[in-house]
């Protein structure tokens, strides 16, 4: 069993090169499988349509199984054999597409779909090979942001609120203060005429 995992996309000519002499391998072998994974590690944000990318070599029919493996437990996503069945998980049955070379795209991911994605590779004669991706999902930053925007907007709307309210109340004091002060000078003056005539 050969099994060969590059870690850097950079190293994509190197990874050819290695691809073609593993074929090269496998083919003079009388049963044999390798498999490349040229991106172990993937980043994404919600929603994000992702490519699980790996690429097998044998000389027979292969047999390939993806699962996924999480907090939440292990769930068989997709097996499928060369040019036969393909056979989906009801789970993934409209998030997955399948490629010839033994990739999967997963359609709109979640939080859910972070963690270990395990694919086997199975030749007809019977030996195996195995490969891992990492995939780290996250939250779409400018989503809190717009939380953030609103509850601003909105405190902004209840401060502008409570300030006209203030003010209508201090216009109301200064108006009562001024009927109230209006009608102590005239009760004030009649009593003084009053006291004038009884004198």
């Amino acid at each position: 069993m050969n099994h060969t995992q590059t870690s850097q996309p950079s190293l994509v000519g190197s990874c050819s090169i290695t691809s073609t002499l593993i074929t090269l391998l496998c083919l003079s072998a009388p049963g044999g499988v390798s498999l490349v994974v040229p991106q172990p590690n993937i980043n994404a944000t919600v929603a994000q349509n992702i490519l699980l990318s790996v690429e097998y070599f044998c000389r027979g029919v292969a047999t390939i199984e993806w699962k996924h493996v999480s907090s939440w437990g292990t769930t068989s996503i997709v097996e499928w054999k060369s040019g036969n069945y393909v056979n989906i998980s009801t789970v993934y049955k409209d998030r997955v597409t399948t490629f010839e070379n033994g990739s999967i795209q997963l359609l709109k991911v979640g939080m859910r779909d972070a963690g270990y994605y395990f694919v086997t590779v199975t030749e007809e004669y019977g030996t195996n090979a195995y490969g891992t991706i990492i995939v780290n999902v996250y939250e779409i930053i400018y989503e809190d942001l717009h939380f953030v925007a609103v509850l601003f907007a909105f405190l902004a709307a209840v401060s502008a609120i409570l300030i006209c309210f203030m003010w209508l109340c201090n216009k109301s004091l200064h108006l009562f203060q001024k009927k109230t002060t209006h009608k102590l000078t005239a009760s004030t003056t009649e009593e003084i005429e009053l006291e004038t005539i009884e004198c």
